[in-house]
C-alpha cells in the first residue's frame, strides 16, 4: 500500500493519502472547468478513511455546490490551492491530482464528460512545448 504526501500552494495545508486510488478521473465538465480555470480537473478516488490531515486542516473550507448532488470543492482559505474532501454521501474521498508531492502510481482511466471539453482543449494539445515558461 503506497502512501502519498501533498499540499497546499503556501504549505500551511499538509495531508498525507494511503492508496491505493480506486479511480483517477480527469473531468471536462463545465464545473471542473469554471472551478480550476483549466480544460478540466484531475481527481484520485480513495475511501474517506485513507486521508490523514497532518498539518492546517483549520485552514480547510469547503464550498458546497447549492443543487449540485457531487460537486464540492476543498480549499485553503490562506492561498486557494484546492485539497482533498469526502464527497457528500461520504463514500470517497476526491484527492486533486497535481496537490501530490509525487505522480500517482497510476495513470489516469478516462476523461469523463468529454462532450463538454472545452473546444479548445485537442487543438492545445498541439501548441508549441517550452521546458520553461516561454522567452519575450
Amino acid at each position: 500500500m503506497s502512501t502519498y504526501q501533498g499540499g497546499c500552494l503556501c504549505g500551511k495545508v499538509r495531508y498525507q493519502i494511503r492508496g491505493p486510488f480506486h479511480q483517477f478521473h480527469l473531468c471536462h465538465c463545465s464545473r471542473c472547468r469554471r472551478f480550476s480555470g483549466t480544460a478540466h480537473a484531475a481527481n484520485l478516488l480513495v475511501p474517506p478513511d485513507h486521508l490523514e490531515w497532518l498539518e492546517g486542516e483549520s485552514l480547510v473550507r469547503r464550498f458546497d455546490l447549492p443543487g449540485a448532488k457531487f460537486f464540492a470543492r476543498a480549499f485553503c482559505t490562506e492561498c486557494g490551492s484546492m485539497v482533498p474532501h469526502a464527497r457528500q454521501d461520504g463514500s470517497l474521498a476526491v484527492v486533486p491530482a497535481g496537490g501530490l508531492d509525487q505522480s500517482p502510481e497510476m495513470d489516469p482511466n478516462d476523461h469523463i464528460f468529454w462532450d463538454d471539453r472545452a473546444d479548445w482543449y485537442e487543438h492545445g494539445l498541439g501548441a508549441k512545448k517550452y521546458p520553461q515558461g516561454p522567452q519575450g
